[in-house]
């Protein structure tokens, strides 16, 4: 909104104020309206999950809230961002309700409105965009029919919010993971001059995060809930897409897809197919480490981050080395 208000000359200042607001908003509006979201129960299966029970939760709704603003009021607009700031708010409001219902929604409701918020993401794309993607590392270019695109946008963003929202269960672990993972992707479009509308929406969400990671860092204060995890695997997925190279969602989300991934596997094994892997591992992956390895919330956290960082180095690096030869 600002920016047909004030002159291209003052683009880079813009941006910082755009910075500092969304960091500043995110923390005067979670330390002003954490009294007013729903208390968590304690997660019965989960490890140590009754100790959130009391706090906080849905916070999510709060620093997405704070993106939104801090997108409309700084960020150059055009109408596929404002469509995908619309349907990231549509995937919170849904967590959020999940977050704050007496009875949890069922998972085939959820699957199904997130199938739903995937679909709109892909025919948003295809309008805006063409259907055709990258394979950076090895650099191929290969052109989709859009049908087919659609159907892989539609599993990229679907895997991305339910694994996103499976790896939440460790104070600061997933919003920890997700900066790490859209500042790589920013990296990546810095580097191939890529996702230039999308590219100042990655550093206000990211900072966004961090402004709720302020509360959440070990102790935790309060909880995202799914009102933040699933807006966080939405906006990864969007910003992966706009690179122009989604298949490096693999390598830029990897701990996320692991950590949250494995759980989805194996319980779509064991429901549809009557198959049982990971006998003797806890999914998520998150308890499993503090459960039978005896890793401390903040070992998980660190740990986690610093696999998932060095991924980011070795992607970077790829790239770059691929643009030097070629």
């Amino acid at each position: 909104m600002l920016h047909f208000r004030i002159s291209d000359t003052y683009d880079s200042l813009l941006a910082l104020a755009g910075i500092i607001f969304a960091f500043g908003a995110t923390v005067f509006a979670t330390h002003k309206l954490q009294g007013f979201l729903p208390k968590d129960a304690g997660r019965e299966f989960a490890h140590d999950g009754k100790l959130s029970a009391g706090k906080p939760r849905g916070a999510g709704i709060i620093f997405v809230l704070c993106f939104v603003a801090a997108a409309l009021l700084f960020a150059p607009l055009k109408a596929e961002i404002i469509i995908y700031l619309i349907l990231i708010v549509i995937c919170m409001m849904t967590g959020f309700l999940d977050d704050a219902s007496k009875m949890p929604w069922g998972e085939y409701k959820k699957g199904f409105l997130d199938l739903c918020v995937a679909a709109l993401v892909a025919m948003t794309y295809l309008r805006y965009n063409p259907s055709t993607i990258e394979l950076a590392l090895f650099h191929i270019q290969l052109t989709i029919p859009p049908a087919l695109f659609a159907v892989f946008i539609m599993a990229l963003v679907w895997t991305s919010v339910n694994v996103t929202n499976c790896a939440d269960g460790v104070d600061g672990l997933s919003g920890t993971l997700a900066v790490i993972s859209v500042m790589t992707v920013y990296t990546v479009d810095r580097l191939l001059g890529r996702g230039e509308d999308f590219s100042f929406l990655i550093l206000l969400f990211a900072v966004c995060i961090l402004g709720y990671l302020w509360y959440n860092a070990t102790p935790s204060k309060l909880m995202m809930g799914d009102a933040g995890s699933r807006s966080m695997g939405l906006f990864i997925s969007i910003a992966v897409l706009k690179t122009g190279c989604p298949v490096l969602y693999i390598p830029i989300a990897l701990v996320l897809i692991l950590d949250g991934g494995l759980g989805l596997v194996k319980v779509a094994l064991l429901r549809f197919l009557k198959i049982r892997i990971l006998k003797n591992t806890r999914t998520p992956l998150h308890d499993h480490v503090r459960k039978a390895w005896g890793w401390s919330n903040t070992q998980t956290v660190f740990r986690f981050a610093i696999i998932q960082i060095i991924l980011a180095v070795a992607v970077i690096y790829g790239l770059q080395q691929g643009r030097a030869v070629f």
